[in-house]
C-alpha cells in the first residue's frame, strides 16, 4: 500500500485594522443603543446568530467593491434605493418584486443617459432598525417608547417593550429576501431581451411613458440588431454558458449599522478570494453598511465597529459635519486611501447645499482620499404638509440633486451616485412630480412607518430627470429640469 503525501497547507494571516477586534467597539461612547431588559435572552439570541451561515460571502462583497472602485473613478453610476424603513411585512413576493423592478427600470434609464455601467444597492434585506431623535415619545397623554424598527420592537403602542427576539426575525427575514431576489435574478427577472415586461401598468402621465417607452424601443432595436449579426450572447446562455450583463443584473443589499451588538454576531473571519492566503473580518449581514448621521463620533462605537471590517461603506455627511472631521473621519474609515471604499451620502438640504458641500469637497480633494460623492437629496427635506404628515416636495428634491451636480462640476468633482427613500408602490407620501400629487392626497395611500418615500412614478421621474441630463452633458452641457 502506498501512502499518499499530504497536500501541504497554504499558510494563513489573519489582516485587520490595528488595535482592532469584533468587538472593541464595546471599550467606547455608543449612540442610538438600546436597553434591552432581559440581557441574558439578549446573550441567547445573539449567540444563536453568531452560529447561523453568512447572507452574503467575501466573493460578493469583493465584486462590490470593484465597481464603487469604478463609480469613485467616474467608470460607473451608483443607484442606491429602497424604503426608510422596511417592515418585516415586507419579505414577500409582491412588495420584493415591486421595489427591484422600479430599481431595475431606473437603472435601465440611467445607463441610457450615461452610456456606463449603474451600479445597484437595495436598500433591503436588512434596514429594520431606525434612529430616533427622541428615545420616547407621548401617546395619547402618555409617555411611551418610540418605535425604533422591526428588529427592536413593534410599531403598535402596546409593543414598544425592546425584544432580542426581533433580532433572529431581522436575520431570517434578511435572508428570506436575499434569496428569493437571488433566485428571481437568476430566472431571468432583470433580462432585457424582454423589456416589455418592465412596461409601467399604473402611469398615469402619457409623457413619462412614451419617454420611457422610447428608451425600450431603442434598446429593443439594439438587441434585434445584436441578434441579426450573431453578436447575441443570449444564445449562448440557451446552450449553458454564464450569463451576461444583458441576461442579468448584480443587485447588492445594504443597510445602516445602528444595532452593532447585531453587526457583531454576523462579522466573521473569512478568506480573501483575492488572496487566499489571508483572513479578514466581513460583515456576512449586508454587502455595504452605512454610519447615519447621529452615530458617526469620531471616538463613538460605530466609527470603531466599522474601521475593521472589509465591506464598503457609507458615511451620511450634513451640516453638522466640519470639513477637518470629515477628513479625520475618512483617514479612520479608509487608512489605505482605497479608491471607493467609502461612499460619502451627502445630506444637507435644499437651502444648505452651497453653504456646506463646497467646503466638503475640497477638505476630501486635498487629504488624498477617493470617495464616491452620492447625493441623498430627500433627508434634508422633511417638512410637515397641511395634512398634518410628513412629506418631502419633488421640487426641493430636483434642486438639491441639481445644486449638487453643479457644484461637483465646478469644483473638478463629480457626483458619483444618488441616495434615494423609494418603493415599487403606489403610495402617496411624497408632493409633486409628473402624476402632480398634490398635498391634498397624502392620506390616500400614506403608508409609511417612518419617512415618506418616492412612489413608483416619482422614482421614474427622478432617473428621467438625471438621465436627460447625463446624455446632454455626453454632447453639449445642460441644465437639470423637471
Amino acid at each position: 500500500m502506498t501512502s499518499r503525501s499530504a497536500t501541504p497547507q497554504r499558510p494563513t494571516t489573519i489582516v485587520a485594522a490595528k488595535d482592532w477586534t469584533p468587538t472593541s467597539w464595546q471599550s467606547k461612547p455608543i449612540k442610538q443603543d438600546v436597553d434591552y431588559p432581559d440581557q441574558a435572552h439578549l446573550g441567547r439570541v445573539l449567540e444563536k446568530i453568531g452560529r447561523l451561515p453568512p447572507m452574503v460571502v467575501p466573493g460578493e462583497i469583493h465584486r462590490l467593491r470593484k465597481q464603487l472602485a469604478d463609480v469613485a473613478l467616474g467608470k460607473a453610476f451608483l443607484l442606491q434605493g429602497g424604503d426608510c424603513a422596511e417592515l418585516f411585512d415586507y419579505c414577500a413576493q409582491s412588495p420584493i418584486e415591486s421595489k427591484l423592478k422600479v430599481l431595475l427600470q431606473m437603472s435601465l434609464v440611467l445607463v441610457w443617459g450615461a452610456r456606463m455601467p449603474v451600479v445597484r444597492i437595495a436598500r433591503m434585506a436588512g434596514q429594520y432598525a431606525k434612529p430616533r431623535s427622541k428615545p420616547t415619545e407621548m401617546h395619547e397623554g402618555e409617555e411611551i417608547l418610540s418605535y425604533r424598527g422591526d428588529n427592536v420592537n413593534g410599531y403598535d403602542p402596546a409593543d414598544r417593550t425592546p425584544d432580542p427576539e426581533r433580532l433572529l426575525g431581522a436575520y431570517f427575514h434578511s435572508a428570506a429576501t436575499l434569496n428569493y431576489v437571488r433566485s428571481i435574478l437568476a430566472e431571468g427577472f432583470a433580462d432585457l431581451h424582454h423589456p416589455s415586461n418592465w412596461n409601467l401598468h399604473h402611469v398615469k402621465s402619457s409623457a413619462l411613458r412614451q419617454e420611457y417607452q422610447s428608451i425600450v424601443d431603442r434598446l429593443t432595436d439594439a438587441l434585434d440588431f445584436m441578434k441579426t449579426i450573431g453578436a447575441d450572447p443570449n444564445a449562448g446562455l440557451q446552450s449553458g454558458a454564464p450569463a451576461s450583463t444583458l441576461n442579468t443584473v448584480d443587485i447588492f443589499a445594504s443597510h445602516e449599522g445602528l444595532l452593532l451588538e447585531y453587526e457583531q454576531a454576523l462579522t466573521r473571519l473569512l478568506t480573501d478570494p483575492a488572496n487566499p492566503a489571508q483572513l479578514k473580518y466581513y460583515n456576512v449581514g449586508t454587502h455595504f453598511i452605512w454610519i447615519g448621521d447621529r452615530t458617526r463620533q469620531l471616538d463613538g462605537a460605530h466609527v470603531e465597529y466599522f474601521r475593521g471590517i472589509e465591506n464598503p461603506i457609507g458615511v451620511k455627511c450634513g451640516p453638522s459635519m466640519k470639513p477637518e472631521e470629515l477628513v479625520e473621519l475618512l483617514d479612520i474609515l479608509d487608512a489605505d486611501k482605497q479608491p471607493g471604499k467609502v461612499t460619502l451620502i451627502t445630506r444637507y438640504g435644499v437651502d444648505q447645499v452651497d453653504k456646506y458641500l463646497p467646503g466638503h469637497i475640497k477638505a476630501v480633494q486635498e487629504s488624498g482620499h477617493v470617495v464616491v460623492w452620492a447625493c441623498d437629496p430627500m433627508h434634508g427635506n422633511t417638512k410637515q404638509s397641511v395634512s398634518g404628515v410628513k412629506t418631502r416636495h419633488l421640487l426641493d428634491i430636483t434642486k438639491e440633486l441639481s445644486q449638487a451636480i453643479r457644484i461637483h462640476k465646478q469644483l473638478g468633482s463629480h457626483l458619483g451616485g444618488v441616495h434615494f427613500e423609494l418603493t415599487g408602490d403606489r403610495v402617496t407620501e411624497c408632493v409633486g412630480g409628473s402624476m402632480e400629487l398634490l398635498d391634498a392626497e397624502l392620506l390616500d395611500r400614506y403608508e409609511t412607518h417612518c419617512d415618506p418615500r418616492l412612489n413608483y412614478e416619482q422614482a421614474l421621474d427622478m432617473a428621467f430627470l438625471i438621465a436627460k441630463y447625463q446624455e446632454k452633458q455626453r454632447g453639449f452641457s445642460g441644465v437639470m429640469s423637471l
